[in-house]
């Protein structure tokens, strides 16, 4: 009998939460007619998610250092828009070298196309390989465009949201910025970082109606991906096969619906699911439901996580004797 009460306590916990629940989300942008600006735009997730804006009757603004791809990509974006008002301005800067620079361009776009409603960092770049292996400057190159260039064009339109008291800011992290992996030290790191950013912003600018997502894609296809699959190391390959390959298309909707919606996390598929309850820690939520599920699931997704790091373990271990089994063998040679 008691048990019965108990559960039913319990059932009646939780359909509460879902009532109050909506009531504490915030309102979902609206982007018909909104301005979302795309660092990244010209290939990959960012391409993708100005694509997605676009297709939503958003204008957009497409940030990315190749000028030539910018206007191919812009004329392929183009091809679906929904009215004939939307435009796409296409601006060609490196967003991690020179903040004025970055600031007096966003200042442009504002002028033409209207004050940011969205912005959706996407410039980013990897290198894998093992620590030593790595030349240093090739830590302080990634921590410039990954998280740098995030810095850079946030800063320059967090004043005009918070004067108009709207606005949603996207990071676009990685899986690689919730778990250390072999072969990620120089660009794990900067991934992590965004994700403190993002946690301290979204404190600061909440009050102003202005909300944080940050984005947790897997290995995803694009031109990126297939450059950096030639540098992994074997354990890294190897470490990689545990999970699958998603499509840009598809994380690109995911990312713009979270963002619509106010989300502070965005992930993919029951790995990201997991990982984002395993690293939610004092991660700000937008439902009741949400900080439920989290404090629900923690404990046995830990025990899961568990198994998965001691099955990475075993592989680097097993690279690591065959390696030097070979190494040996030729020296005997």
């Amino acid at each position: 009998m008691l048990l019965l009460l108990a559960a039913a306590c319990v059932v009646a916990f939780v359909l509460l939460l879902y009532m109050v629940s909506p009531l504490i989300s915030p309102k979902p942008l609206k982007l018909p007619g909104a301005h979302v600006v795309v660092t990244g735009g010209s290939s990959g997730i960012g391409k993708c998610v100005a694509i997605e804006c676009y297709k939503q009757g958003a204008f957009i603004t497409l940030i990315a250092r190749n000028e030539s791809k910018l206007l191919q990509t812009k004329k392929e974006i183009e091809k679906y828009s929904v009215n004939d008002k939307q435009v796409v301005l296409c601006i060609s800067v490196d967003v991690s070298k020179d903040y004025g620079h970055v600031e007096s361009v966003l200042k442009q776009a504002q002028e033409k196309l209207g004050p940011v409603d969205m912005l959706i960092n996407c410039a980013g770049t990897s290198t894998t390989g093992k620590f030593e292996d790595l030349e240093v400057s090739c830590f302080e190159r990634l921590m410039a465009v990954n998280y740098l260039g995030s810095v850079y064009a946030s800063h320059a339109v967090i004043a005009t949201m918070k004067e108009r008291r709207m606005g949603r800011i996207v990071f676009v992290s990685s899986q690689a910025g919730q778990v250390g992996l072999f072969g990620y030290t120089a660009y794990s790191p900067t991934k992590f970082a965004l994700r403190g950013l993002a946690e301290a912003l979204q404190m600061e600018v909440k009050p102003y109606n202005i909300y944080v997502t940050v984005a947790y894609p897997p290995d995803t296809d694009t031109p990126g991906f297939a450059e950096e699959i030639k540098t992994k190391p074997l354990e890294t390959k190897l470490i990689s096969e545990a999970s699958s390959v998603c499509q840009a298309e598809q994380v690109a909707r995911v990312i713009v619906k979270d963002a619509i919606q106010g989300n502070f996390n965005s992930f993919m598929g029951s790995d990201g699911y997991m990982l984002s309850v395993l690293t939610s820690g004092m991660s700000p939520v937008t439902a009741i439901t949400e900080g439920l599920q989290q404090v629900v699931c923690m404990g046995i997704f830990r025990i899961i996580g568990l198994f998965y790091l001691g099955s990475f373990d075993s592989i680097v271990r097993r690279c690591m004797i065959q390696r030097e089994k070979s190494e040996s063998t030729d020296k005997t040679k």
